[in-house]
């Protein structure tokens, strides 16, 4: 069976069924920037979900079939909540992750760790279950490296 793609680039992403049965069949919750800041306030862990255009990154539909699978694999163990493609860019940058799709785990709304890019069945099961039991840290930043404050302005071009 092949599912057609509805969607050309910039369209709405709910209108794929792969992206809509996340939150009609599986029951994940909608993040958005409105309601982001309330929703990872949530106690517990939690996987937020980015999703990009599934016209631009097709690797977007395989994470839309692949996530519902894993909080079925870890059942009980974490909320998921889904950034649609606008959101997902907007949020993206707190988490410093660095290929499409991914997912982000957070403890008590604290970053644990990502999961970035599309990975073998096995790899996501493993590094799931290590982030379920890591300690939350630092989000890694993107960005340009910061030098000691023992150097001078003069010395930021050399």
């Amino acid at each position: 069976m092949t599912i057609p793609m509805p969607l050309g680039p910039g369209a709405d992403p709910m209108a794929h069924p792969l992206i809509a049965q996340l939150f009609t069949r599986h029951g994940f919750a909608e993040v958005t920037r409105e309601n982001f800041a309330a929703w990872i306030r949530r106690p517990g862990r939690a996987l937020l979900l980015f999703l990009e255009d599934p016209a631009r990154y097709k690797e977007t539909l395989d994470i839309a079939v692949i996530v519902p699978q894993l909080a079925q694999a870890f059942a009980g163990r974490f909320a998921v909540g889904v950034l649609l493609p606008e959101a997902a860019r907007e949020i993206a940058v707190r988490y410093g992750f660095r290929r499409w799709p991914a997912f982000v785990l957070l403890a008590d709304g604290n970053y644990v760790g990502a999961v970035d890019g599309l990975r073998d069945w096995n790899e996501y099961r493993t590094e799931v279950a290590r982030l379920l039991d890591a300690p939350p840290s630092r989000p890694p930043t993107v960005g340009i490296a910061v030098k000691g404050g023992d150097q001078g302005a003069e010395s930021c071009h050399t």
